[in-house]
């Protein structure tokens, strides 16, 4: 059964980590695999073909290292690397992937629930240097939510890497659509993005957001949106049909973002790049805010 936390207009559903998800990508602590909003789901999942979905991604789950996980290229070929949030992995090739299937040594994991508050921490062990406590504490508040992050250096070595959420949403399960905007706070300039895939070119670029001209069949990717620029981590999705908004903002400044979909989903992605000294911690926080469009 997952954690829940509920008030009058929201409820969470959460994982605990030995349960559900539990594939070598996306961070096990803190799974949040639902949200519902005044009775309806605002979230999606990665995929819709598959029965069993215990290895996709769902709701607002994260991911620590997705271009190269922490101490992999220090492992040799049949050692095992940190992947933050999850465990170790077991090093099969020359070259990380995130979608591939390694086997896990999981990470130990602990719990503390509060009213309106759900902590994990995790905790690492020490391998080629390297070792480091996660905590996420989510808090449920009256409108939204917010994700709090403290990310510890117990090894010798210097941690460099980055995390975002996923954000696998859609908003009163509504396909993607003319109904569906996605606005930034800065102006899109798509020849300064880095990726771009609309092979149907049911995704329309604005001025400062995204919108659709149809339901896309077809994967759609944009990367790096901000063209490299440093900008203020945040995003605004509205559905006009369910009269749905839901906005994510970060404390922190960014300058990767990119965005993800499918006909049944769409996935804004905030990144947030960490560079932490032995011994020493980063702290960053992301807030969710869900509410009726006027």
């Amino acid at each position: 059964m997952p954690l829940i936390l509920k008030n009058k207009n929201l409820e969470l559903q959460i994982d605990y980590p030995n349960e559900g998800y539990n594939s070598a990508r996306f961070d096990w602590s803190g799974k949040i695999t639902k949200v519902k909003f005044k009775s309806r789901s605002i979230t999606g999942l990665e995929r819709t073909d598959y029965k069993n979905d215990g290895f996709l991604g769902k709701g607002f789950y994260n991911e620590f290292g997705i271009d190269s996980a922490l101490g992999f290229t220090d492992t040799e070929i049949g050692g095992w690397f940190h992947k933050i949030g999850i465990g170790l992995l077991k090093k099969k090739s020359g070259q990380y992937l995130f979608h591939e299937k390694y086997e896990i040594k999981p990470a130990e994991f602990k719990i503390t629930k509060s009213p309106n508050v759900l902590t994990f921490n995790c905790i690492s062990e020490l391998v080629n240097g390297y070792a480091y406590t996660l905590k996420k504490v989510v808090t449920l508040n009256e409108s939204g939510f917010t994700i709090d992050y403290t990310l510890t250096n117990k090894g010798s070595k210097d941690i460099y890497t980055d995390e975002y959420v996923h954000n696998f949403m859609a908003l009163d399960k509504a396909l993607m659509g003319k109904g569906y905007v996605l606005n930034f706070p800065f102006a899109l300039q798509p020849e300064k993005f880095g990726e771009t895939l609309n092979p149907e070119q049911k995704v329309v670029i604005g001025t400062k957001g995204f919108g659709f001209n149809g339901t896309p069949n077809e994967q759609f990717f944009f990367s790096n949106l901000s063209g490299g620029e440093e900008v203020n981590a945040t995003w605004e999705l509205h559905h006009q049909e369910s009269r749905i908004g839901i906005c994510e903002t970060g404390n922190f400044k960014t300058d990767k973002i990119n965005l993800w979909g499918w006909r049944h989903v769409i996935s804004p992605e905030l990144f947030f790049s960490i560079s932490i000294r032995s011994g020493e911690s980063a702290k960053w926080s992301r807030t969710y805010k869900v509410y009726d469009l006027d």
